[in-house]
């Protein structure tokens, strides 16, 4: 049986949380799921070690008290999450916000799908990603 994937989705949105996690079980992929509403309460489940060490982190970027790009850079910052794929799932769609993150140190960028099956075909190839390959080659170029 495959080993449940641990995900940490932090959004103030319920309903995209949900979204996310239908679509995970529409793709029978087993999950853990920790949530948080707000990059401050992610910080701190993060910084105090209240969650494991999830697989991937979805990042929204528009959430009350932190936002996505300030939560970003806050958790570039703490080591125990260097090799956690950061995946900013938004409903933006604006260039400037996908190059801005990526330059922050995200590794995806997917803006929220309407559909549930389009979020599912985009969530395959996330989970198809060789990631420790993308780690390395990120560490061999000095770039984040």
């Amino acid at each position: 049986m495959q080993k449940p994937k641990k995900l940490f989705i932090i959004d103030d949105d319920e309903d995209d949380q949900l979204f996310l996690h239908e679509a995970m079980n529409d793709l029978k992929i087993p999950i853990d799921c920790y949530y948080a509403n707000n990059g401050e309460s992610a910080l701190k489940q993060l910084r105090n070690d209240e969650i494991p060490v999830p697989d991937f982190i979805f990042l929204d970027l528009n959430m009350p008290k932190l936002n996505g790009k300030e939560c970003l850079v806050e958790i570039k910052k703490l080591p125990r999450y260097a090799n956690v794929p950061i995946i900013i799932y938004t409903t933006s769609s604006n260039q400037k916000d996908k190059q801005e993150t990526m330059q922050l140190g995200a590794h995806y960028f997917l803006t929220k799908p309407t559909r549930i099956s389009e979020l599912c075909t985009r969530l395959l190839e996330l989970f198809s990603t060789d990631w420790k390959t993308v780690f390395k080659k990120t560490v061999t170029n000095g770039s984040h």
